[in-house]
């Protein structure tokens, strides 16, 4: 009864609106990437930042404040509030910042870099990197034909034999390089999961989609960043991939896997399902699940199946087919190891086959592996017979990885549908 007495009730609904606007500071501190620190950004682009986003917060708030509060209040309020972020949220931006600079200087949280071609400005850049310890990126040197320096660890053809051993995570290309060796070490960077950034020397012809980083007085161009290496993007879509998968564990999963388990274990011995591991983000290995729709054989990991393929059995025949054997891999998402869209993981055996063939290959798995992707509701689906087939996937696979969108995504998913429904040619 104390209790009851002691808290007054709430009389004011506009009191209750500070839950939802807090939901608004983090949705607008979301939507302007105002939870990203650049390891290279300034503290005045920091306030800067803040500042802005502060400013739309009040915006918004001044709209759905208003009409629950009287005159005489609403703008003293809104003031207030503007204050309090202000003296709270300001110095607490400024501060993370602060400690993480500091944690870098010592030398944590770095990330190797080289330069490849050392003419115009690459040396500038060499002198940020060595008088901005906070920046925390540790320049091993440059790869140039023409450098005389003690930086210097070879010419740009030792660049593709040396680069393999020093755990890069940075390779900065001056723009005066050979248009043949640029594409040569983005290639080697794609194939290597490093990031690449051009050092602009004036002449340079820009695209629409590329992107600038600030190093001190000095900028570089961005060349090869996708767009799920915005962490918005990579955590909505891995939200997305959980709640979906959950749903169709719960659902579908919690009945189906005893009832296909049962059907496998009458018709043959062996397990329910088919473990193999495959080539995932980064190309780190995972155990990739399916339910097994072959007799246990020694050619499971070399020889894809193919029609009227003597291996399937019955019951492996109907699950292929309506690809309900691709079911398990919910959970593969569940576990982190696969998205729901994405480039279809092949065998470890094929990816060092193909890696040989086709240039760049290995940057399609620079994202998660998918259930389905859109390769797959192009037609590209099935066994490959022919070296155009797996081109032709390597090339959807770019453009999906280059151009991801949640629509793209949608889009996809609702094709796979269909081709499930109505275009079973090469499920077997």
């Amino acid at each position: 009864m104390l209790l009851f007495t002691l808290v007054e009730p709430v009389e004011n609904v506009a009191y209750l609106a500070f839950i939802p606007l807090a939901g608004v500071w983090i949705l607008i501190a979301i939507l302007r990437k105002d939870y990203r620190i650049d390891r290279t950004d300034e503290y005045d682009q920091t306030w800067r930042s803040f500042g802005i986003t502060l400013l739309w917060f009040l915006a918004v708030t001044s709209i759905l404040w208003v009409p629950l509060q009287q005159d005489a209040y609403r703008w003293v309020q809104i003031s207030l509030l503007g204050i309090v972020h202000f003296i709270i949220m300001g110095p607490f931006r400024i501060g993370v910042h602060m400690v993480l600079r500091q944690y870098r200087s010592k030398g944590n949280n770095y990330r190797n870099a080289v330069i490849v071609g050392k003419g115009g400005t690459s040396p500038k850049l060499a002198d940020v990197f060595r008088i901005r310890k906070d920046f925390g990126i540790n320049f091993l040197g440059y790869f140039d034909d023409q450098a005389d320096c003690n930086q210097t660890m070879g010419g740009v053809r030792d660049f593709f034999e040396e680069a393999p051993k020093l755990d890069l995570d940075l390779i900065y290309i001056h723009e005066e390089l050979d248009p043949a060796t640029v594409r040569k070490v983005i290639g080697f960077a794609d194939e290597h999961y490093i990031k690449v950034k051009m050092i602009p020397g004036g002449s340079l012809q820009l695209e629409k989609n590329l992107s600038f980083s600030k190093y001190g007085d000095f900028f570089v161009i961005n060349v090869n960043d996708i767009p799920l290496d915005n962490p918005l993007n990579s955590f909505a879509k891995r939200v997305f991939d959980i709640v979906f998968a959950s749903l169709v564990t719960v659902f579908i999963l919690s009945w189906l896997i005893p009832l296909v388990g049962l059907l496998i274990k009458l018709e043959s011995r062996g397990p329910i399902f088919f473990i193999q591991k495959r080539n995932g983000i980064n190309n780190s290995e995972f155990n990739c699940l399916k339910f097994r729709s072959m007799t246990p054989n020694d050619y499971a990991d070399t020889l894809q199946a193919s029609k009227n393929d003597p291996r399937v059995t019955r019951i492996g025949a109907f699950l292929r087919n309506s690809s309900l054997d691709e079911m398990p891999q919910f959970l593969n998402v569940l576990m982190g190891d696969m998205s729901i869209v994405g480039p279809r993981p092949h065998t470890i055996p094929m990816n060092q086959t193909f890696k040989t063939q086709i240039e760049r290959y290995n940057s399609r798995h620079k994202i998660r592996p998918g259930i389905t992707g859109l390769a797959q509701v192009k037609g590209y689906r099935g066994e490959i017979e022919n070296p155009h087939q797996i081109r032709s996937r390597v090339r959807l696979d770019y453009f999906y990885i280059y151009n991801w969108s949640f629509l793209l995504d949608l889009e996809i998913m609702v094709k796979t549908v269909y081709e499930l429904l109505f275009n079973r040619e090469n499920a077997y």
